[in-house]
């Protein structure tokens, strides 16, 4: 009968790998963090600069989505949501105001217009000022809608693991973690 010699890889092979690995994931994570910065801020100028907003945000979100490490909340007092489009939001806002104020003097012209044909000899406004206040109140001035805020805020879920550099060096870190215990265990039971 032949004796197989059983052989142990050393533990401190497994060391090595995981300084290295940890190092590899550390690196990769930050990589994810800073790039996520990036992406975040030319979303920030893409609002600021009335820019095409939807290709930034649309890098944004897969970024984020698809890698570790890519919170967009950053400290204890970051707003909720951290993806907020502010200037495209006062830019609807203002359009929507200087729309509604154009519709208001249209009708306000109309009255004008109107009740001066109806009272010509009418200079003090004795006569017009009643009929144009007539007029607006039948035509309804125009109200500015409320603009929901909040199809302008953005928030995007961060994984607590992903397969890129980042997540699978974790693994092997882990893992040369595990097998350092476990063969340091096992050359002690050996002997």
């Amino acid at each position: 009968m032949v004796k197989i010699k059983q052989q142990f890889i050393k533990p401190q092979y497994f060391i090595l790998i995981a300084v290295v690995t940890g190092a590899v994931a550390v690196g990769a994570l930050r990589y994810n963090n800073q790039q996520m910065i990036k992406l975040r801020e030319a979303v920030y100028v893409a609002d600021k600069n009335n820019t095409d907003i939807q290709k930034p945000l649309n890098d944004l979100r897969l970024f984020v989505t698809s890698h570790m490490n890519t919170n967009l909340s950053s400290g204890p007092n970051a707003p909720y949501p951290p993806i907020q489009l502010k200037y495209t939001y006062e830019r609807l806002v203002a359009a929507n105001g200087q729309a509604i104020t154009a519709a208001n003097n249209k009708i306000y012209s109309e009255a004008q217009k109107l009740c001066e044909q109806q009272n010509p000899n009418d200079f003090s406004g004795k006569n017009r000022v009643p009929c144009i206040e007539a007029y607006v109140k039948s035509r309804k001035a125009e109200q500015p809608p409320v603009i929901s805020d909040s199809l302008y805020k953005f928030s995007f879920l961060s994984p607590r693991w992903s397969p890129d550099l980042a997540g699978w060096s974790l693994v092997v870190f882990c893992l040369s973690i595990l097998l350092f215990f476990g063969s340091l265990i096992s050359s002690k039971l050996k002997k």
